[in-house]
């Protein structure tokens, strides 16, 4: 290498540092968005209590409020030397009978027809029909009896008055919270027991206030005394008194007379001719307005 190359070499390298060193700095990139650091929360937990450990309290005031929209049967046997046979008999309990204890219930007695047995009011509706009238506050709650009667005799042929009057009532009033005055007690019957009901109400008007002969068959040996018992009844007494049958009725030509001796004796009564005849279905279709009419004798 030449002297001159010797020092030319170092003279570059001095001149390639100043400029670099004197350089502007290059910028940095510019973000819009700031980045913030978010701090952890603590964590948060809830205890949940299940449903059914939860004691939930009312306090209510006045009257108990009743949601159910369902009765309850009973049923019970009257074991007697009377009779050949037991009284059966099943109870209608109004919706919620058990809650309040110092409530008292009018009752009525439904008698069922000759060939049948105490369900026949439960199965043409009396049951149904009451539940679904009671919870929709159309009628009062009131109770419902339903006795048996196996025999087709005559009233003075055996005792099931005796033991309707002497035992059944008794123990009724006995067992179940009733209102016992003869106003808010009622008598019914379909066909025989729509007989039996006018014989018995008739002879006993200080027990009952109300009576419905629902096509009622009445008793061919006892008609006389039955219009003898209606005529003894003071003014001031006199229940109020149905009648009702179809214009096919195999019963009509008997019921008729009946209903026209009361009118020609100012008896008050209510006398209803309707399309049908002597069967279930044409009392069944009638069941909700037999139950409203009880129903009104006690409002």
């Amino acid at each position: 290498m030449s002297r001159k190359s010797s020092w030319i070499l170092p003279f570059y390298l001095l001149i390639s540092l100043y400029f670099s060193a004197c350089a502007p700095t290059q910028a940095l990139p510019q973000f819009k968005n700031t980045l913030v650091a978010i701090q952890p929360t603590p964590s948060v937990v809830v205890k949940a209590t299940p449903v059914a450990s939860l004691a939930i309290a009312t306090v209510t005031k006045g009257p108990v409020v009743c949601n159910s929209q369902a009765g309850s049967l009973e049923t019970g046997v009257i074991d007697t030397l009377l009779l050949d046979k037991p009284m059966r008999y099943t109870v209608y309990l109004p919706p919620c009978y058990s809650l309040d204890i110092n409530m008292r219930y009018p009752v009525l007695y439904l008698l069922h027809g000759q060939g049948y047995i105490e369900d026949q009011w439960i199965r043409i509706g009396a049951v149904s029909t009451a539940d679904r009238l009671i919870a929709a506050g159309d009628i009062l709650p009131f109770i419902i009896v339903f006795p048996f009667d196996y025999s087709y005799k005559q009233p003075a042929e055996y005792r099931f008055e005796d033991v309707f009057i002497q035992q059944l009532i008794p123990t009724i009033d006995g067992t179940y919270r009733t209102q016992v005055a003869a106003t808010q007690r009622a008598i019914g019957g379909l066909s025989r027991g729509g007989a039996w009901s006018l014989h018995i109400g008739a002879g006993h008007p200080d027990l009952f206030g109300s009576i419905g002969g629902h096509s009622p068959a009445i008793f061919i040996r006892g008609e006389n005394s039955l219009k003898r018992d209606i005529l003894a009844i003071p003014p001031d007494q006199l229940p109020r008194i149905w009648l009702d049958a179809g214009d096919s009725d195999s019963e009509y030509e008997v019921i008729v007379p009946f209903e026209e001796f009361l009118s020609q004796k100012n008896i008050p009564h209510e006398w209803h001719k309707y399309i049908g005849w002597h069967d279930e279905k044409y009392w069944s279709a009638h069941v909700e307005r037999y139950l409203r009419w009880y129903a009104q004798g006690w409002r």
